[in-house]
């Protein structure tokens, strides 16, 4: 621990007034560069949790926390099912679900969808198809309407809208003496949804759960069942605890495991972002070992006079230590509170620059994500705080070691 005096030396010396204010200049230097690798990092890493948030969102809009499905596709039982899942505290709603591939044709248009059955009163508790409706209503998927709601990249690909008229083929066929011939249903289009993701937005396509029973020979089977629960991230242990719980056979999974590849690139791309910029702060840290080495090369007399006074070499390593991490104590504090004000007004700066600039940096015609979301965690304040600290700390050390070793008789011969 430095005693006073060296704390007193160390931030006199920081200022370097009278012989040499180059010095004091580079200090300074020192301490904005440390500020803008400390501020650059937050703002980035901000961004980040707010683009993983925002994607994470968008799928669990459409993808359930928990899926419980049939051991060969189908369950016949899922009253049971959702009544014995429900029963885990953290399971907050259950909806069955039937999930089925198909063709959708228009005129002389064809795509092929995923077709999922629900029933609108139970789906609402598990996901956000309401909240995401461009046209029409979710409410129209009633019993026996036939009425279909589109994903808005399917409705935009097969040029219907609202009130036409698609034809639905299944797979499923039917024998007949002239062949096997393919089942299909015409559905009325009632509703044209958006969640943003264009995996969902072009091939999925929402019906009356009882409508796809009767299309796909269900009679009153379905897929499975999906349950939201009340912390997303707790999803692979509530899979885990409700496994055993489950009378019927059945395969579970959770959001990370249906989109594992994803989100793991993702982390994998912030970690990334992480490493290299926090080069920046190590460059900073570089600029305060310049700066020390000058400070010392500068205050050669006055070690000689401190060390024939007394000061032992381990005092003159800790002036100079207190000097270093004085400036990069400065401009951490700086970049930390520079970092928080930019990410928590992001969605304010950015505008304003798009504005001044006239360009947009995020065009919807190219990104479903066209604001620049920012989500700040003080866990990453925290670690980049302390890895920046640690870097001005470990910068100190060989500048206040050569101090140390300063001869005074050779420093004072030639003054």
């Amino acid at each position: 621990m430095a005693s006073p005096y060296e704390l007193l030396v160390g931030l006199r010396y920081t200022r370097a007034k009278r012989r040499n204010h180059f010095i004091s200049f580079i200090s300074l230097i020192s301490m904005g560069g440390v500020a803008l690798g400390v501020a650059a990092l937050i703002v980035v890493l901000s961004v980040m949790n707010g683009f993983q948030t925002e994607l994470r969102e968008r799928i669990l809009a459409v993808v359930s926390h928990v899926q419980i499905s049939g051991a060969n596709g189908e369950m016949s039982d899922w009253p049971q099912v959702a009544a014995q899942a429900s029963e885990h505290p953290r399971v907050l709603a259950a909806a069955p679900f039937i999930q089925a591939q198909g063709m959708l044709s228009f005129g002389t248009t064809v795509r092929g969808v995923m077709v999922r059955g629900v029933l609108p009163d139970f789906e609402d508790k598990v996901a956000e198809f309401r909240t995401h409706m461009k046209k029409g209503s979710f409410d129209a998927l009633t019993p026996d309407s036939f009425n279909i709601v589109l994903g808005a990249e399917l409705a935009r690909a097969l040029s219907v809208t609202v009130g036409d008229r698609v034809t639905l083929v299944a797979p499923q066929g039917v024998v007949t003496p002239a062949g096997v011939v393919p089942r299909l249903k015409t559905f009325t289009v009632a509703g044209i949804f958006e969640v943003g993701m264009f995996e969902y937005d072009s091939g999925l396509a929402l019906i009356r759960l009882e409508d796809a029973q009767r299309l796909y020979r269900m009679d009153d089977r379905v897929s499975g069942v999906r349950l939201k629960i009340d912390d997303l991230f707790a999803a692979p242990r509530v899979v885990r605890e409700l496994a055993p719980r489950l009378d019927t056979e059945a395969y579970l999974s959770d959001w990370t495991q249906s989109h594992a590849n994803f989100f793991r690139a993702v982390q994998i791309e912030k970690n990334m972002m992480f490493i290299i910029l926090s080069l920046i702060v190590a460059v900073a840290a570089f600029n305060i070992v310049s700066t020390l080495v000058m400070a010392v090369t500068d205050k050669q007399a006055d070690i000689a006079i401190l060390r024939t006074l007394g000061a032992s070499p381990g005092s003159i390593m800790a002036i100079f230590m207190v000097q270093g991490a004085l400036i990069g104590t400065i401009g951490l504090a700086a970049g930390v509170a520079g970092g928080v004000a930019l990410a928590s007004n992001i969605d304010v700066v950015v505008p304003f620059l798009e504005r001044v600039l006239g360009m947009q940096f995020l065009s919807r015609e190219v990104y479903y994500i066209s604001e620049l979301p920012s989500e700040l965690q003080w866990s990453d304040v925290g670690t980049i705080t302390v890895v920046a600290f640690v870097l001005s700390l470990l910068a100190t050390i060989y500048p206040s070691w050569r101090a140390a070793r300063t001869n005074p008789a050779e420093a004072l011969r030639y003054e």
